[in-house]
């Protein structure tokens, strides 16, 4: 007998400022901001205490359990 499937996508848990956001299996990081609606460069993100540059962020792709510290960089005067 097979196990029943609810959805043929994978599905997984992050953590992003204390919340839980689901996603999609594979989903890297650029796609995870873009979701979030973060469309500026100027943006500070930490993946499990470790600072991820702007030019890694298309390809850091995120796992179940990750977890995350987005700051935005706002300027002013």
């Amino acid at each position: 007998m097979f196990a029943k499937r609810t959805s043929s996508l994978s599905t997984l848990i992050v953590e992003v400022n204390g919340e839980a956001v689901e996603l999609s299996d594979g989903v890297t990081l650029s796609q995870l901001l873009q979701q979030l609606e973060i469309t500026t460069r100027h943006v500070a993100v930490e993946l499990n205490l470790e600072i991820i540059p702007f030019e890694k962020h298309a390809e850091c792709i995120l796992v179940d359990g990750d977890q995350l510290e987005v700051v935005t960089l706002v300027g002013g005067g």
